[in-house]
């Protein structure tokens, strides 16, 4: 049943991924597009606006489809997170307030600890992953859940944010 569970997650959190991204690149499901996102981030700090928006949509379309198909789901779920961690430091220092009614980066937040705990528990059986371990036994210690995937995930998905961070802080300066 797990193993199922984690399929479902993974799928649930990959369309909502794929949502994020199709909002900010496309205009779709309700969103502003290229244009009106990159303005939208100028306006938070976050320069210049269209390459910023271009590489956060890629980057989430990237992590949904690798997290819906349990693929490099390490990989997956560290870019998830990180994305998803610049998103929520983004709208909470702008606003100045956690959460996400008032502006903050609550829900953001919340996105990147689920594509973290799926990276550090591991895409499950129905993976592939899964398919990709079994055939090419070498590639078993970077697919499967570790320690190691549990340390590096959280503490790289912080990192990858801290530049952005600083172009935050610099911009309301």
């Amino acid at each position: 049943m797990l193993d199922t569970a984690v399929l479902i997650f993974r799928f649930i959190l990959g369309a909502i991924l794929f949502a994020h991204a199709a909002q900010k690149l496309f205009g779709w499901f309700g969103g502003n597009g290229l244009r009106r996102q990159a303005t939208l981030f100028e306006s938070r700090g976050l320069k210049p606006g269209i390459p910023m928006v271009a590489m956060a949509g890629t980057l989430e379309l990237l992590a949904a489809a690798l997290l819906a198909g349990g693929l490099a789901t390490p990989l997956a779920a560290l870019i998830g997170a990180g994305t998803m961690l610049v998103a929520g430091l983004t709208m909470h220092l702008n606003s100045g307030r956690f959460w996400n009614s008032a502006g903050g980066g609550e829900y953001p937040y919340v996105l990147a600890a689920a594509a973290a705990t799926i990276g550090i528990g591991g895409s499950g059986q129905y993976s592939l992953d899964r398919i990709l371990a079994s055939s090419w036994p070498p590639l078993t210690p970077w697919l499967e859940p570790s320690w190691i995937h549990a340390l590096a995930i959280p503490i790289l998905a912080l990192v990858s944010a801290l530049p952005f961070v600083a172009l935050l802080r610099r911009g309301r300066h």
